[in-house]
Parts: C-alpha cells; sequence; structure tokens
C-alpha cells in the first residue's frame, strides 16, 4: 500500500465506519465474489459493494470514499503467491480455521493452482458458469454468495462424509 488515501480508508474501515463501500472490477469471478462474501458476513453486514469497468475503479473509490480491492495497487489485492481474499483475512484478523480452509480453495481457483485443494477447480468452474448465466454483477454476487455460504457450512464441519450410493440393479 503505498497510497496513503487508501491506507486511510482502510483504516477507517478497520476502526468501524459504517456502512463501509468497496469497489472492485466489474464482471465478478472468484476473488471479486468471495471478498464481498467475508465482508458481508465478518466485517460489514451492511456493507456497499461496488463495480465498476476497470480503468474506474480508483475514481469511483475517492467519489464513493471506497476501498478498493482486487486490483493492483489496492490496499486489498494479490500479495505475491496469495490472493485478495488472502490478504481480506489477513488485514482483518479473520482466521479461523475453516476461513483458512475455504481461503486455500478460493487461492486455488484464483491463481490457477487447482492442486492447492481438490476443490478449487470446483469452485473455478462454478464462478464461471455463474458468471455465464448472470450478466448482472449484483446478481451474479447474489449467486455467489449462497455458493460462498455453501463452502463455508462445508469447511466448518469438514468430515470424511461421502457419496457413494449405488442403487442395486
Amino acid at each position: 500500500m503505498t497510497d496513503p488515501r487508501l491506507q486511510s480508508i482502510l483504516q477507517d474501515v478497520i476502526a468501524g465506519q459504517r456502512p463501509s463501500t468497496w469497489v472492485t472490477r466489474e464482471r465478478p469471478k472468484i476473488d471479486r465474489i468471495a471478498c464481498p462474501w467475508a465482508i458481508l458476513r465478518f466485517i460489514d453486514a451492511n456493507a456497499r459493494i461496488l463495480y465498476a469497468p476497470t480503468e474506474d475503479v480508483f475514481d469511483v473509490a475517492e467519489r464513493e470514499h471506497a476501498v478498493a480491492f482486487d486490483i493492483p495497487g489496492a490496499p486489498i489485492s494479490h500479495d505475491g503467491d496469495l490472493c485478495s481474499f488472502d490478504t481480506l483475512l489477513r488485514a482483518f484478523g479473520l482466521s479461523d480455521t475453516a476461513l483458512q480452509r475455504l481461503a486455500l480453495i478460493v487461492r486455488g481457483a484464483d491463481t490457477d493452482r487447482h492442486e492447492l485443494a481438490p476443490e478449487a477447480a470446483g469452485l473455478h468452474a462454478i464462478s464461471l458458469g455463474l458468471s455465464r448465466n448472470y450478466g448482472d454483477d449484483h446478481a451474479l454476487l447474489a449467486q455467489g454468495l449462497v455458493v460462498y455460504d455453501a463452502l463455508y457450512a462445508w469447511a466448518t464441519q469438514p468430515s470424511v462424509e461421502r457419496h457413494a450410493w449405488r442403487p442395486a440393479v
């Protein structure tokens, strides 16, 4: 984070300014659905999530006093091998076991390293399918929230449950 204004905005969010406003690139996929999910579920349930053309993200952030995310130069973005979801969790001290398990899946899907978690390839496919089914970014986000709620519920109760039922012939 080199821009002091962005640091100040992020500090406002951390300090409790509510409702917070967040902005990222339009046509969200993996990270740009995972981050709003974490924001809405763990940081600010009333947050406003905005999607903008890539070239407008920082202008929208300034105009709306929003935190930009998942774009180079934003306070919440990729950091080395970590994706924006990892960076968001770290910035807000969100570290429960289920979130860390989910982060590995998101990282694998978002960085095309599906070997990190068996579920990463599935999340990648679901994300691309949602993007094709929903032309409106906020409708896409609403559906994506359901997906991440389900993944988190699964991650909170790890089990060896398998689905191997085979009907008698």
